[in-house]
């Protein structure tokens, strides 16, 4: 399972569109990965820039 570090996050929501489930979405600043909904496709791993997308 992966996990979105918010000390890492920038909050850019880049991310946010590649999650192909739409499992992705903003809480403040950070983002935030459903665990219910990831299907672990890693996407969104490979092109977080500030290596936020963590696995759990």
């Amino acid at each position: 399972m992966y996990w979105i570090d918010p000390e890492k996050c920038t909050g850019c929501e880049v991310c946010i569109d590649l999650c192909p489930v739409e499992a992705i979405s903003m809480t403040g600043e950070n983002a935030v990965i459903d665990e219910e909904t990831c299907t672990e496709c890693g996407s969104c791993v490979e092109e977080c820039v500030s290596e936020a997308i963590v696995e759990k």
